[in-house]
């Protein structure tokens, strides 16, 4: 009796110590950057703000090099994602602009593949060490919130208005970023829209509503193979509204699967600029994860 007695308090010790290990991770992936940050260094904040400010437990940089392909980058997004979203670790995902393809490309690529359960212990390329021979399949992602999202691309790359010279560029052409992987597929992980409006600098060539780089149809995660026009309630010059939530737009067109917008910009308040201070619209997201991301 005695023997099943200790038998039984050390299994529940074990079992009280693998709780204990569980860690959240607050993981933030970057847009378009001039390749101004380090890769693979998680500490870096310089593109957001002050690494000081509030923004998530356990908050991590994911640093890519933003002026290439989406694909030829993403690899330094899984690193991530292997290092702090496996085993029994946990994430909550912000991204801005482009890191709303990164994210995307990855949950819909490798979303479900078998990745390894490493020691959340990283080098100096971003990369851990597995925990023997440990897997399992995708990653514990408890949500993406998304910053002025670029997964339907910028009317800005259609038309040339940044510099063609960087390759991420021809990635955001709409019809290429809506192409890349299916926007649907997010391995069942919610995308929370965060859409900015106060745009005016490129409004000739930025349909609808927009935050001077991207649209709504973009930033709202509005689905189909290009663009539309979309804009805040009453405003008559558009082609439809960019409805709350997972509903669909005014004209009938649908959000892509797991996405919903938690924030329109109805004051044409946040532009798409973080300007090294958390600015624009990356700082409701930022205020977001500071109270939920715990």
């Amino acid at each position: 009796m005695k023997m099943l007695i200790g038998a039984a308090v050390t299994a529940a010790t074990l079992l009280v110590g693998t709780e204990a290990a569980a860690t959240n991770y607050t993981l933030w992936i970057h847009g378009r950057n001039g390749a101004t940050t380090k890769p693979g260094n998680y500490n870096d904040f310089s593109y957001w703000g002050p690494s000081t400010a509030s923004a998530g437990v356990n908050k991590k940089a994911v640093n890519w090099n933003g002026t290439q392909r989406i694909g030829s980058e993403n690899y330094r997004i899984r690193n991530a994602l292997d290092c702090f979203c496996t085993g029994n670790n946990s994430c909550y995902i912000a991204v801005h602009s482009a890191g709303d393809l990164q994210i995307g490309y990855a949950l819909s690529l490798y979303g479900t593949s078998v990745r390894p359960v490493t020691n959340a212990t990283p080098n100096a390329n971003g990369e851990c060490g597995k925990v023997s021979d440990g897997t399992r399949a995708g990653w514990n992602i408890k949500w993406v919130a998304v910053a002025s999202g670029a997964g339907g691309g910028s009317e800005l790359a259609d038309h040339g208005d940044w510099a063609m010279s960087e390759p991420l560029v021809s990635d955001l052409v709409t019809t290429t970023a809506r192409s890349m992987y299916n926007h649907n597929a997010t391995a069942n992980v919610e995308f929370l829209m965060f859409a900015g409006s106060k745009g005016t600098l490129y409004s000739g060539i930025l349909p609808g509503q927009d935050d001077e780089a991207v649209s709504y149809h973009s930033t709202g995660g509005v689905s189909g193979s290009s663009g539309g026009s979309y804009c805040n309630p009453g405003d008559w010059f558009c082609g439809g509204t960019l409805n709350l939530l997972k509903n669909a737009c005014s004209d009938g067109r649908a959000k892509w699967s797991f996405h919903s917008v938690y924030l329109r910009d109805d004051g044409e308040s946040y532009n798409h600029y973080a300007n090294g201070n958390w600015g624009g619209i990356v700082s409701k997201v930022r205020e977001y994860m500071a109270q939920y991301a715990y």
